[in-house]
């Protein structure tokens, strides 16, 4: 077989499927391999007029297929699948020759992987790739790890195929060394988790405390969406809460269960931060939402517990209120992004990946789900100061969520009277009036942990730990 494709994929599922049409309608020749050889014929019988595809039926076929170097995309299930199929393929490649995991791996995963086929001098770019279906075959937003050398070769090629920014550059960046791609796209999506239950809190607080129906807030959405708040994800809250369902005629969010599901990246990105001592709250309160929503018989055995009597707005109120759920949302977004941020600061630092965060906030303008207008300002305020400890210390960050706090505690109160969980909105607020507070209750933590487990104190007025004799004269002793 002629080794002419510069390109294969591997799994051709959706995702799979997709990134293939979209290589070949950018100009590449693409080889194509499947576990069942029928949906790869398949892909050829029902889009081979889009560009120049190789089917073949045989991991032998398929390698042969590819110029050297040898760029071979695995778009497979992650964990063990994925392992299969490396091994699988790998004992067919050469040395300079390249293996692109495009699935939603954990990053140690890619890491080992990437020190393994390292050894046989083997690339393996772990790759994320965010935009679902749509975005994989019209242009994602891409996150490719690896070594600088299999940048260069596939970079052009990564770059061609993506989402383009609204200033035209591609959505795609080298993010670092082995598992920095991965781990860049895990948080992404712990952020989307964020993202997407404080828009869920604000149409409740909508719905609940203001008395809107969801084709109202709807408008409300589309509105917000031609401001600051314009994004993917308040675009499509809009379509979705104005979608009527037709087998009953009543709204479609109201004949959907109210159990939220997850596949796993954003419980890892809080377990991750945990493990990098790195306070995500406003992701963590998302997952938790999710979990607790699944738990469909402790909800059920809990329905009886009192609450406070609801009570609708005015009509002037409610539009007042609606105002201040979007400086809500607006500070709570921000807050979410910055813990974001400060997690894949983190990881850099913990595995030497010298990632650049703005360019990452760049190439997350176009294609991701997360995709909105004021990552542009996120870049900026990042290309202004590389070492921007927080995105809470740039100064027009900082001034709008000045600008916005008294609606957003007016939210909260709201939300606790009328009994509305808000665990996204409260999550954020705490976590910003944690960094700006003079004290924080961790001086009596660690004066209980003394006390316990003579785990020691620092104090403020000299260096060194120390210990209160706790069960003897309460004198105190260095450590």
């Amino acid at each position: 077989m002629s080794n002419s494709a510069q390109i294969g994929v591997t799994g051709l599922a959706v995702m799979g499927r997709n990134l293939a049409r979209n290589f070949a309608r950018n100009g590449y020749t693409v080889a194509l391999h499947n576990r069942t050889a029928a949906r790869t014929h398949a892909l050829v019988e029902d889009f081979g007029h889009e560009g120049d595809f190789v089917a073949t039926e045989t991991a032998k076929e398929f390698v042969e297929a590819l110029e050297r170097p040898r760029r071979l995309m695995i778009m497979v299930k992650a964990g063990e699948p994925t392992d299969a199929v490396i091994q699988e393929f790998a004992p067919l490649l050469e040395p300079g020759d390249m293996i692109i995991d495009g699935g939603n791996a954990h990053f140690e995963d890619t890491r080992r992987r990437e020190r393994d086929l390292r050894g046989q001098g083997i690339h393996l770019v772990g790759t994320g790739v965010s935009g679902g279906e749509e975005g994989a075959l019209n242009g994602p937003s891409i996150m490719p790890g690896g070594s600088k050398e299999s940048y260069a070769s596939l970079g052009p090629m990564l770059e061609k195929i993506s989402a383009k920014a609204p200033d035209g550059s591609p959505c795609v960046t080298h993010c670092g060394p082995d598992g920095a791609g991965h781990f860049v796209k895990m948080v992404h999506n712990g952020i989307e988790y964020a993202d997407m239950q404080l828009i869920g809190e604000a149409y409740q607080l909508l719905r609940d405390v203001a008395g809107y129906s969801p084709a109202q807030i709807a408008d409300i959405f589309r509105t917000w969406n031609t401001g600051r708040l314009d994004s993917y994800l308040i675009e499509i809250t809009a379509e979705v809460l104005s979608h009527v369902d037709a087998a009953t005629g009543k709204p479609f969010v109201d004949v959907v269960q109210d159990r939220a599901e997850q596949k796993g990246t954003g419980r890892w990105t809080v377990q991750i931060a945990l493990d990098l001592g790195v306070p995500v709250s406003g992701i963590a309160e998302a997952v938790f939402a999710r979990s607790l929503s699944g738990h469909a018989d402790l909800r059920a055995a809990s329905r009886e517990l009192v609450g406070p009597q609801a009570k609708p707005l005015g009509e002037s109120e409610a539009a007042a209120f609606a105002d201040r759920v979007e400086q809500a949302l607006y500070a709570s977004k921000i807050v979410s992004y910055t813990q974001g941020f400060h997690e894949i600061s983190a990881g850099s630092d913990q595995y030497d990946w010298d990632i650049d965060l703005g360019a990452v906030s760049a190439i997350w303008r176009g294609g991701c789900i997360i995709r909105a207008a004021f990552l542009d300002r996120i870049r900026a305020a990042y290309d202004a100061r590389p070492d921007l400890p927080s995105l809470l210390s740039d100064e027009t960050f900082a001034q709008e969520i000045a600008a916005a706090q008294d609606d957003w505690r007016e939210v909260l109160v709201a939300a606790t009277r009328q009994g509305v969980p808000a665990p996204g909105f409260s999550a954020a607020l705490a976590y910003y009036d944690a960094l700006r507070a003079d004290r924080l209750p961790a001086a009596l933590t660690q004066g209980q942990r003394d006390f316990f487990g003579a785990h020691t104190y620092r104090r403020v007025d000299r260096e060194g730990s120390f210990h209160t004799l706790w069960g003897g004269d309460r004198s105190e002793v260095e450590a």
